[in-house]
């Protein structure tokens, strides 16, 4: 009960926090960078990523019997789409997960000194439980294994139903490790990190998915609409800052969620000492 009372309050702070104009511009700033680098590789890419592409489903058993499919309902001009569409889906993941680590690395420690500032939390002492290199690495191998099972699983999102269950759960648990390492990296140890992954590991996971979730809504319209498709360039911008909003405030729920559960373990050791401190005074009187 204690777990979900703070959920709901930590995602009640985690509203009030995106209506800060901070906010926005932290969220803003990641989807310059990641448009304008993944703008420039598609744009070098795009044309040779087709052809290889077609050359390669037209020879593929996987796409055989869905052009076979279209022909028989009558949609055969359809089969023009089938690369474009496979490339989409491809990158999309790419592309939300180079999002997600730099909003990881980039700006949840600015939004952690942002509620840090908050009287709640200005008496957390900063323990330095993380560091760059180890954060780095564990950023590194967390999201090579979000994206193997991507990869691995990829030839069925293109089915309705999972389409809407596969990104939220990856997502989800990416999202879950890297917004939970960042948040407590400045401010609480090893020790202290591992007590709280552990003791909180599936409201945590709950977060990671609601917010792998709401993602989901943009992806989807993303990978299975004709109009996205068509307007590719444009829609990808729209929907990468909607990604960037989403992360944004997934990391202020992540932090309040955390924070105050770093702080409550603080207080309840703090009391346990003091409780221990006082029977051995006792003991000696």
């Amino acid at each position: 009960m204690k777990s979900f009372n703070r959920l709901i309050k930590s995602f009640g702070f985690a509203l009030i926090g995106m209506m800060s104009p901070r906010i926005i511009w932290l969220s803003f700033r990641p989807f310059i960078i990641v448009s304008i680098a993944w703008g420039c590789l598609i744009w070098l890419c795009w044309s040779p990523a087709l052809e290889i592409l077609s050359a390669f489903l037209t020879n593929s058993l996987f796409s055989g019997w869905i052009q076979e499919g279209l022909i028989w309902t009558g949609f055969d001009q359809a089969r023009a789409w089938i690369a474009p569409l496979f490339f989409v889906m491809l990158i999309i993941p790419l592309i939300a997960i180079s999002l997600l680590v730099l909003i990881a690395f980039t700006t949840v420690p600015s939004i952690i000194r942002m509620i840090t500032r908050q009287a709640a939390y200005s008496d957390l002492a900063y323990l330095h439980g993380g560091n760059l290199i180890h954060g780095i690495f564990y950023a590194v191998w967390s999201t090579c294994i979000c994206i193997m099972v991507t990869l691995v699983t990829l030839p069925v999102w293109w089915l309705p139903p999972l389409v809407a269950v596969l990104p939220p759960l990856l997502w989800g648990w990416l999202t879950m490790r890297l917004m939970s390492y960042d948040v407590l990296a400045s401010h609480a140890s090893k020790n202290e990190r591992d007590l709280l992954l552990l003791q909180y590991r599936w409201p945590l996971l709950f977060i990671g998915v609601a917010s792998g979730m709401l993602s989901a809504i943009p992806t989807f319209f993303w990978a299975t609409s004709a109009f996205a498709l068509i307007l590719f360039p444009v829609f990808s911008f729209i929907a990468l800052w909607i990604y960037s909003l989403i992360f944004v405030f997934s990391a202020l729920w992540f932090a309040h969620f955390l924070l105050d559960s770093l702080k409550e373990m603080r207080n309840e050791n703090l009391d346990r000492s003091l409780r221990a401190n006082i029977g051995v005074i006792d003991a000696e009187l």
